[in-house]
């Protein structure tokens, strides 16, 4: 049976279709398959968010659904058609609510939950009578509208029972204060990634690293999905990519199963509430890729609720350094006013062959590998961010009656003319340069050995640098912009 969606009700960001019903659905262990599909034309301007009710009846096993809708050829530079889905169950659509039972984006055309499994992407348990929402998100619209198709098909029969999940635990076996080295941003097939959670375990102790952070699209499902990969080698946090249409942000080493809300803008007023809940959770925000020019990617909320920022996504971009450059103009901002200042790190991003494992890395020092070692050494900035496991770099300052400040940390001297020496030990950098950058810019740089091993030094003083950081850099490919990063640090300041 199919049925035309009737527009019943409007909000800022959200609308909600006609219901579906299946009131006239016989129930029992032996009842057959039932089946309803609407179709309906999404116009151009349509909310963010559009919502299609389904009543679901007593004796339900499994609701399977599926859909398609026309991708309208369209001139070039004219959006065409995207639409993503999710569902929600009888709890609600509430923002941040209880009823979220998954989301797929773009990434699949059908999916099923039932109570012993689902879907990648969507959250296994009971399916309860009520009203459930299948979530239809209009990501982008052709001129002509965006025509669409959903099928719901319940099964009836025992609901079965919901494993209990098994989450990662908060610490492995580690080095004791080390630097640990991490990609806290992977996606796998419970998103829009094409690896499993053990091919990116694999990957990642293949890169060399010590943790990684599961970080899926609007969906926590892949937080149980890490049983028997992790071990005292491979410590595994969970989060989420919070996809918002002004911009994405990681959730970072969240509680196991804490759902982040994303329907909402920058004009909604909302993310400040969404950056606290993280927070509680245990975890750190961070936007991702702020300057990265896909619909919906670029960051518009600000960085006050920031913990991090990625200023380094993946192989190093022009949208990379625009990232790097907004970045440093807050440091300048926190060094010249003694406001507190948002730590850079690096991430792959990784989605699929031939996207790379730890390419970049972020290099965290940490007095042990453990959750909250590690947030704690990336809120505080004693990190850096390195291509590959084959670079390491050592950097401080120093100056004044022996003092001594590393990464991440202010060196307090005695007056602002105080002679102040920053040192820089890079391994595994070949054909690259260093680079001292400061308040006033790029103040120093220096060849390194062909081998990609030196150590190279500089005197300044606070006066005249608020702060040092070193970039390491590939040879420039392209005349008039500057190599590609091999290696960044986050900055020391200097306070005379």
């Amino acid at each position: 049976m199919a049925r035309r969606g009737l527009l019943v009700g409007t909000a800022a960001t959200a609308l909600t279709l006609g219901t579906v019903s299946f009131a006239d659905a016989a129930t029992g262990d032996d009842a057959p398959d039932r089946t309803r599909t609407v179709r309906g034309t999404l116009p151009t301007g349509s909310p963010d968010y559009v919502y299609l009710p389904v009543e679901v009846p007593r004796g339900v096993r499994e609701i399977a659904v599926s859909y398609t809708y026309e991708k309208t050829p369209v001139p070039a530079g004219t959006q065409g058609n995207a639409l993503d889905i999710g569902i929600f169950d009888e709890r609600g659509t509430e923002l941040g609510g209880r009823g979220f039972r998954g989301w797929s984006g773009g990434a699949r055309s059908s999916f099923f939950i039932r109570a012993d499994e689902a879907t990648p992407g969507y959250i296994a348990g009971p399916v309860r009578a009520g009203t459930w929402n299948i979530a239809l998100g209009p990501y982008t619209v052709a001129p002509e509208g965006l025509p669409y198709e959903v099928t719901i098909t319940l099964r009836f029969g025992p609901t079965g029972s919901t494993p209990k999940p098994v989450y990662p635990p908060e610490r492995a076996k580690g080095r004791g204060r080390a630097w640990y080295r991490g990609d806290c941003h992977l996606h796998s097939v419970h998103s829009d990634g094409k690896r499993t959670p053990a091919e990116i375990a694999t990957a990642a102790r293949a890169a060399g690293l010590d943790f990684i952070n599961s970080s899926e699209h609007n969906t926590y499902s892949a937080h149980s999905a890490w049983d028997g990969l992790w071990g005292d080698d491979l410590l595994v946090l969970t989060g989420e990519e919070v996809t918002t249409r002004n911009g994405h942000v990681i959730a970072l080493a969240t509680d196991p199963g804490t759902f982040v809300d994303w329907r909402y803008r920058a004009r909604d007023n909302r993310f400040g509430h969404y950056a606290k809940a993280v927070r509680r959770a245990g975890g750190l925000v961070v936007p991702a890729h702020p300057h990265a020019t896909c619909i919906g990617c670029h960051w518009k909320f600000g960085f006050g609720e920031a913990d991090a920022v990625e200023v380094w996504n993946g192989a190093y971009t022009p949208e990379d350094e625009i990232a790097l450059a907004e970045w440093d103009n807050s440091l300048v901002v926190a060094a010249r006013t003694s406001k507190p200042w948002v730590a850079a790190m690096g991430n792959s991003d990784a989605h699929r062959e031939p996207d790379k494992v730890g390419l970049p890395q972020t290099v965290v020092l940490a007095d042990e590998l453990s959750r909250e070692a590690i947030t704690a050494g990336i809120r505080a900035g004693h990190s850096y961010i390195a291509e590959s496991s084959a670079v390491t770099l050592s950097f401080g300052a120093s100056g004044g009656r022996g003092l001594h400040a590393g990464i991440g940390e202010r060196l307090r001297v005695d007056g602002d003319d105080t002679p102040v020496t920053v040192r820089l030990e890079v391994t595994g950098a070949p054909g690259c340069t260093a680079h001292f950058v400061t308040d006033q810019g790029t103040l120093f740089t220096a060849t390194l050995p062909e081998s990609g091993t030196g150590v190279v030094e500089w005197r300044t003083t606070p006066v005249y640098a608020a702060y040092v950081r070193a970039e390491v850099r590939h040879p420039s490919t392209v005349p008039g912009l500057p190599g590609a990063l091999a290696a960044l640090t986050n900055p020391v300041f200097l306070e005379g």
